[in-house]
């Protein structure tokens, strides 16, 4: 009876800890926010920053750092399609990224 109670104690000690680390990004998001950083920089900084709390809440709170290697196959493969479908509208979208100004159907400028 001990040892499952142990057992608990690690559990919820290792929860706690995870719990603490995404506050200290959340907060660590917030101060980035205060430094004024070019969009760039400060849209791959926090999407960097969300990348980790979203790691940390797949692999301990969905419990998925316990699971089986073949579940890791289709999590790639969601991650591979997702990556493919962001550059292909980029790519296909990317003439429209940088100033083009739309015209209409007679060759005027749209609003």
């Amino acid at each position: 009876m001990t040892d499952g109670a142990h057992d608990t104690t690690v559990e919820v000690r290792g929860y706690l800890m995870v719990l603490g680390a995404l506050l200290a990004l959340t907060l660590i998001t917030v101060a980035v926010s205060y430094l004024r950083l070019p969009e760039a920089p400060a849209v791959l900084v926090a999407l960097s920053i969300a990348l980790g709390k979203a790691a940390l809440v797949a692999m301990f709170f969905m419990h998925l750092n316990r699971e089986k290697a073949m579940v890791y196959w289709p999590l790639g493969l969601t991650a591979v399609v997702f990556v493919a479908l962001i550059a292909f509208v980029l790519w296909t979208e990317a003439d429209h990224l940088f100033g083009t100004r739309f015209t209409g159907a007679f060759g005027k400028v749209a609003p």
